[in-house]
């Protein structure tokens, strides 16, 4: 089994990749201790049937560049695939600001294809290459050298069995006319905004249960401060402080560190030093800022009118028309974007691009009046009314 430690050796394989129609991608990182992922391993295959076209590349070992592997990313003419690529794009994206293109995920294409919703690598790996794997290094500590040759072989096999499920999965949606949903779906994790966390936007993302404007102006500015020094030392935003004690912090508005002190939920490394000094600036900002300045959270679905018996028929249609399409219900709606529909809202994503082509006409229909439903035990029929 073949490491690859120097930037020659890895710009030698990676000009030999581009003789191929593809190239088979993984990752290993660490993320408990950083707010960015710490790579630690990159698997690398070629078309074939054994592991000799197959390579574990080291971006620890000491001087080796990533460059002739991103200059592969770059071209168009070899095929990258990946297996729920979301995480591994995220690093290559913050260290490069480079994307795979093209990108073929096989976990999305799994879900096009009929195996289901979010379907994991080891079930593809036993229902398409008939290969069962070995798990047991799954949660190792991938920076720690040399790596064991049970990490060797684990790392390996996630890019080695890939070969096997792309081919069938891409022969598969050729068949069937459906590779056009896929590079549809994957426009998103080829989106930089899917990978950049402004600090101005953190807030959205934490829960709270009052919507007055000056709570939660002061939870913006928590928010910011929170991921802003976060981001700048690298380390994770829980170790600043955690969620709720942002809560507590808008709720109680401190003014100095002795107010920190009282705290139930606040670490103790944060009530004192920068943390401490940009909680109390932060809370201060939120305190003192102008009504117009202040976020709003987007309640308009809250308000919604939706028509329940509408809604539980919208789901009866949705299950009856991804089990004929043989494609996953989570891929074309979710509970939300139904009772959207059920209320009248017309721009939710199961009514747009290759979507509505399984779903977006008959749920308009039935939405409209001009279709009915009628269900025959497992078997639901859409009935015409015009």
């Amino acid at each position: 089994m073949r490491t690859i430690t120097t930037t020659d050796a890895l710009a030698e394989f990676c000009t030999e990749a581009r003789a191929h129609p593809y190239v088979t991608v993984d990752t290993e990182f660490l993320r408990e201790r950083t707010y960015y992922s710490k790579l630690c391993l990159v698997q690398l295959a070629m078309p074939g049937t054994d592991d000799s076209n197959a390579v574990l590349v080291d971006p620890l070992a000491d001087g080796l560049s990533l460059e002739p592997l991103y200059d592969l990313f770059r071209d168009r003419s070899v095929v990258k695939v990946f297996h729920a690529a979301r995480q591994d794009l995220e690093i290559f994206y913050v260290d490069a600001q480079v994307f795979p293109e093209p990108l073929f995920d096989t976990q999305v294409a799994a879900m096009v294809c009929g195996f289901g919703e979010q379907v994991g690598y080891e079930t593809l790996v036993r229902k398409i290459a008939k290969q069962s794997l070995d798990k047991t290094s799954r949660f190792t500590d991938w920076s720690r050298r040399p790596l064991t040759d049970a990490q060797k072989t684990y790392a390996i096999a996630d890019v080695t069995h890939l070969r096997q499920i792309y081919e069938f999965l891409a022969d598969k949606l050729s068949e069937s006319g459906r590779a056009r949903w896929v590079s549809e779906e994957l426009q998103t994790l080829l989106s930089p905004d899917t990978y950049i966390i402004k600090p101005d936007d953190a807030w959205k993302r934490v829960k709270t249960r009052t919507h007055s404007a000056r709570f939660l102006a002061v939870v913006r500015e928590l928010a910011a401060f929170r991921e802003t020094h976060a981001q700048t030392r690298n380390i994770p935003r829980n170790r600043v402080f955690k969620d709720d004690a942002l809560v507590e912090l808008a709720s109680n508005k401190p003014k100095s560190f002795e107010d920190l002190s009282r705290s139930r939920l606040l670490l103790r490394e944060a009530r004192k030093g920068d943390i401490a000094d940009g909680i109390l600036a932060a809370v201060q900002r939120g305190v003192d800022m102008d009504p117009d300045m202040m976020p709003r959270p987007d309640r308009s679905r809250e308000k919604l009118q939706v028509n329940p018996a509408l809604a539980d028929l919208l789901r009866v249609l949705l299950k009856a028309k991804t089990e004929s399409a043989g494609v996953a219900a989570k891929l074309i709606a979710s509970a939300a974007d139904l009772d959207a529909l059920a209320a009248g809202v017309r721009d939710v994503p199961a009514l747009q691009g290759w979507r509505s082509e399984v779903f977006g006409t008959d749920a308009l229909r039935l939405c409209d009046g001009r279709v009915a439903l009628t269900a025959n035990g497992a078997d639901v029929q859409i009935i015409p009314l015009d």
